[in-house]
């Protein structure tokens, strides 16, 4: 059985605004370890949306954005390759080495991926992971938390309707920014 991570960054009140964190080259190489151990990408509509604009563009061409610094495009390689699973109810398809999975069919589609052989099953973002927290279906959480302190949200998991206790498996610092990768394992 592989297991499903959910990694997220956050400020230090808990806001998980992908506009939010500070992107640095050690923090995109984290990430894009992360996508690489995994054997698949669990993504809803909007985080795919956004991956795809962002990062499928330099990877298919190598022209980079003017946004884009040098160091970004291995990223960009490592979620370009990744396979993908898109959770939506509004999408009609999806490409970019996608699988696209309806809403009502989260739970057994995630159960099924799950009890195949793999080495995991990386998700991130924040209303499909809060999905699956209610499920009970993330084995371990990783929040890469940045010293920022944003003043908004949205925030880590708001409306979660019951405690979520974890166990604390370890913590790396990224870089010399201060950011901080904490895991943890869902306790059942």
């Amino acid at each position: 059985m592989q297991p499903l991570r959910y990694s997220i960054n956050i400020t230090l009140d808990g806001c998980c605004d992908h506009e939010a964190g500070i992107p640095t080259e050690a923090l995109h190489a984290h990430a894009a370890e992360g996508i690489a151990a995994a054997d698949a990408l669990l993504f809803g509509r909007t985080v795919y949306e956004m991956m795809e604009e962002a990062w499928r563009p330099v990877a298919e061409t190598g022209e980079r954005p003017d946004w884009m610094d040098e160091w970004m495009v291995p990223f960009a390689r490592t979620i370009h390759a990744a396979k993908k699973y898109v959770v939506s109810d509004s999408l009609a398809r999806v490409d970019w080495n996608a699988e696209l999975v309806r809403g009502a069919d989260l739970e057994e589609t995630v159960r099924r991926l799950k009890a195949g052989p793999g080495r995991g099953i990386a998700t991130g973002g924040v209303t499909l992971p809060l999905a699956l927290a209610e499920l009970g279906l993330i084995d371990e959480y990783e929040f890469i938390v940045h010293p920022r302190v944003a003043g908004h949200g949205p925030y880590l998991l708001a409306g979660l309707p019951r405690h979520l206790d974890l166990r604390f498996v370890g913590r790396k610092e990224i870089g010399s920014s201060g950011a901080v990768a904490l895991r943890y394992e869902h306790r059942a």
